[in-house]
């Protein structure tokens, strides 16, 4: 099969190593990829918002499967014009990413399915925001309604943080992402993901896995796009898997089934596990980034199989089974980030950095250029491990991360935390 992967992150990174060691593949192309991408993929410049150019360059090289990597090009109905076009596709349809581009679309399938997720109220008008703010008080969670690059929810401790939240949304911090906002209650547990993959109607539950979003030790700083992750979660027993899917999957699927607007793709259910049981935070409607690079090295099936039974209707044949293994993953940013950082400072020692047999150096904002490996964004590279357990993975990825020569680079020293003290 020849596949076309959408994408230069680090998730596509991970999707692109899992893909090329499929027995199913003949040809792997990303567009556009990264320095990491292009060893084991043909990098092409494809813009994907010119759906135009991608079905062309699908219909050239006799495309059989296109997998999309991000949420923007979902929500701006890639899938639908590829599918159009004969062309398979591993994603939602435009209306069906709604329940990531629009966290109002989202509360109103909660509210229709009755899922357990925090209470809230929607706003399109400041004043009317602010209001609710001053009568709820804090904490309390501002987000933007719309796709802002995972910077668009502020967790706010205080009135006047929530506050100044809801000014940054309506004097366009997040472009048309914060004309409107959802004001939501603040719960009290521990944040998991949970990831399944559908078919329109059936889901397949992937893995659980954690992320760290705050850039700082000790989950402080300023949220990111994700600083680490490890997989599995131990928060996510089978019983809670099991009520997570009852209360909240099924549902989902269900619903948007009967809406007309099936869902296919990945589901990717960010919790909150609280007294009461999980509740709902938000869904994302493709793999994390980075929990894909932990989830991709402890997938023992062939993730091609998977996409494709999606894409085809037929999840209800095949099965996820995974290695016992904790997977953990630490990623180095650029120095500044996530405000303002320098593009093109070289990375030197990636091949000992990934020497290791249970050791995986995913690239994500990154580019080669006369034979070096130049910084090419904030999140630059995924040190990722195996081991037994949490501590043993994580021993592994921050030795591999000592090995990398990179001064302009930082990244967290205690990834796993959580998890470790749970261990001990």
């Amino acid at each position: 099969m020849n596949v076309l992967l959408i994408g230069s992150g680090g998730r596509e990174h991970a999707l692109a190593w899992a893909l090329a060691n499929s027995p199913l593949l003949s040809t792997l192309y990303a567009a556009p990829g990264n320095a990491g991408i292009g060893q084991v993929a043909t990098l092409v410049s494809l813009d994907a918002t010119d759906h135009a150019a991608v079905i062309e360059f699908c219909q050239e090289k006799q495309i059989d499967l296109v997998v999309v990597g991000p949420e923007a090009p979902l929500v701006a109905g890639l899938v639908d014009d590829l599918e159009a076009a004969g062309i398979k596709a591993f994603g939602p349809s435009k209306a069906a990413a709604q329940l990531e581009g629009s966290k109002a679309f989202t509360k109103g399938v909660c509210d229709e399915a009755d899922i357990p997720t925090a209470g809230y109220g929607r706003f399109d008008q400041k004043e009317d925001a602010l209001t609710y703010i001053r009568e709820k008080g804090a904490p309390i969670v501002v987000k933007a309604d719309g796709l802002a690059a995972g910077k668009g929810v502020v967790v706010a401790m205080s009135e006047k943080d929530a506050l100044e939240a809801v000014e940054a949304c309506f004097d366009g911090s997040f472009g048309e992402a914060g004309a409107e906002v959802v004001i939501e209650e603040f719960l009290e547990g521990e944040e998991a993901s949970f990831f399944v993959i559908v078919d329109g109607t059936t889901p397949l539950p992937l893995a659980t896995a954690q992320d760290h979003k705050r850039a700082f030790d000790g989950d402080t700083g300023p949220n990111t796009g994700g600083m680490g992750a490890y997989s599995p979660a131990p928060v996510m027993s089978e019983e809670m898997i099991e009520r997570t899917m009852r209360e909240i999957i099924d549902p989902t699927v269900a619903t948007m089934a009967k809406r007309g607007t099936p869902f296919k793709g990945v589901l990717y259910a960010g919790l909150m596990i609280t007294a009461d049981g999980p509740k709902l935070i938000e869904y994302n409607t493709r793999f994390g980034d980075p929990e894909c690079q932990v989830m991709m090295l402890r997938l023992k099936d062939d993730i091609l199989t998977l996409m494709l039974a999606s894409a085809e209707g037929t999840l209800k044949n095949v099965s996820a089974r995974w290695h016992d293994d904790v997977a953990l993953t630490v990623v180095m940013a650029a120095n500044g980030y996530p405000g303002s950082y320098e593009k093109g400072t070289e990375i030197r020692g990636l091949a000992e950095a990934s020497s290791d047999a249970d050791v995986e150096v995913f690239h994500a904002g990154t580019k080669s250029s006369d034979g070096k490996v130049l910084a090419n964004g904030g999140r630059v590279l995924n040190i990722t491990a195996r081991g037994k357990t949490v501590k043993e993975a994580r021993e592994r990825a921050y030795a591999a991360v000592g090995k990398v020569d990179w001064p302009d680079g930082f990244c967290r020293s205690d990834i796993g935390w959580r998890a470790i003290e749970r261990e001990s």
